[in-house]
């Protein structure tokens, strides 16, 4: 027998930032949803719900008119469905196909992490946030998207800005203000190349879009390119630096890896399992229905908790560790169903093929610093905000 969805006024939105699996473990022990009073939405913590939903569109929809990432970024494919998703996905996908991620992104994304590397190879220490896992994020997208004259400190910062805004639960005027500036940066840039692209077909993402069976609208241009901003540089920036941080804290399985480099790829997939990048995304419920054992409302929003999910533990045994070496099980790291992540591949590559395995190949005795601790926050979005290495010279 279903019940109503059970209220958590005990779980705040700064608890969720510092640390949220606690509470993402009392969530599963509770109900497939649960009504998380500070962050205003029921949030779904558990596998198997997840994976329900992921299939079944028809009552559990992207669209959401009113949701966050519409007013932040516009209305984006990420928040549609059927014919409407599948047409300007379809749009972007031939920037994403693994031939030209081989052939035309991973001599660039293999230059960009050199160019990077020699910058403090010779200095013995540096935090991999600023150093290595952001630049190396930015400048690879930016040349995905196909913008010109753009720092990536700039992108790194609109990024960032963007995200804050779409996880904005707290409705922090701030932040909201933050994302607006940005998402108005992005327009800027967008429109100073679009002539460039609009005469000079080839593989950049903003080329795919003008030149596809159905060409974007400049509307739908600026609202797909928010989108990849925020998971195109967000996931690989933070999954290259909890990659490199599991395998430091596991001396043994770093090893392993470093001995093996085919293992490499799934020491990054285990990173994306353990810590998720993109850790909540948002869906509606179109009918009265009943998810597991809690009764839905028609209009119910929904905060699918992915990274939850890979940490539950019907799923994955001891959770909680990073392990390269765990019996294989799909993760939702990349989400599921017709949203699966576009850029995939792109992530797979750059992170599991090049950024993490030039770090522990150029840096000798690469190891985490004693005195400064690594920091990680966030729920809707997670990853370390800073991770101090040393390394011998």
């Amino acid at each position: 027998m279903a019940s109503p969805v059970p209220v958590m006024d005990d779980i705040s939105l700064a608890a969720l930032t510092a640390d949220p699996y606690p509470s993402f473990r009392r969530m599963r022990e509770a109900a497939s949803a649960v009504w998380v009073s500070d962050a205003r939405i029921n949030l779904v913590t558990r596998f198997e719900d997840i994976m329900t939903i992921e299939r079944d569109h028809k009552r559990f929809a992207s669209t959401n008119p009113g949701s966050l990432m519409n007013k932040v970024m516009g209305h984006s494919l990420m928040r549609k469905d059927d014919e409407d998703h599948q047409v300007e996905r379809k749009a972007i996908e031939p920037s994403f196909r693994p031939g030209v991620v081989k052939n035309q992104w991973t001599p660039v994304f293999d230059g960009i992490a050199e160019r990077l590397i020699d910058g403090f190879a010779n200095g013995g220490e540096t935090d991999l946030f600023g150093s290595f896992a952001a630049p190396m994020a930015s400048l690879c997208l930016a040349e995905m998207i196909g913008f010109k004259d753009v720092s990536w400190q700039d992108l790194a910062a609109w990024s960032q800005a963007l995200m804050d805004g779409v996880s904005n639960y707290g409705t922090e005027p701030d932040t909201a203000q933050r994302a607006a500036a940005a998402s108005q940066a992005v327009n800027a840039a967008i429109d100073a190349v679009l002539d460039h692209h609009r005469n000079r077909p080839g593989p950049t993402i903003l080329s795919s879009m003008l030149h596809a069976e159905h060409p974007h609208s400049v509307e739908q241009i600026r609202a797909n390119i928010k989108v990849i901003i925020g998971g195109g540089l967000n996931e690989p920036r933070d999954s290259i630096l909890t990659t490199v941080y599991g395998l430091l804290l596991n001396p043994d399985q770093r090893a392993r890896v470093t001995a093996d480099p085919k293992l490499y790829r799934t020491a990054f997939e285990e990173a994306v399992r353990w810590v998720s990048p993109i850790g909540m995304y948002p869906r509606r419920v179109t009918r009265d229905t009943v998810l597991g054992d809690t009764q839905l409302k028609q209009g119910d929003q929904l905060g699918i908790c992915v990274g939850a999910a890979n940490r539950d533990e019907t799923r994955f045994s001891d959770p909680d560790a990073y392990d390269v070496f765990r019996d294989r099980h799909a993760h939702l790291g990349f989400g599921a169903g017709p949203h699966f992540c576009a850029g995939t591949w792109v992530a797979r590559q750059m992170v599991g093929e090049i950024a993490v395995p030039k770090l522990f190949n150029r840096l000798t005795k690469l190891r985490l610093d004693e005195d400064r601790p690594a920091i990680m926050k966030g729920w809707v979005f997670r990853g370390p905000v800073s991770l101090p290495v040393r390394w011998e010279v």
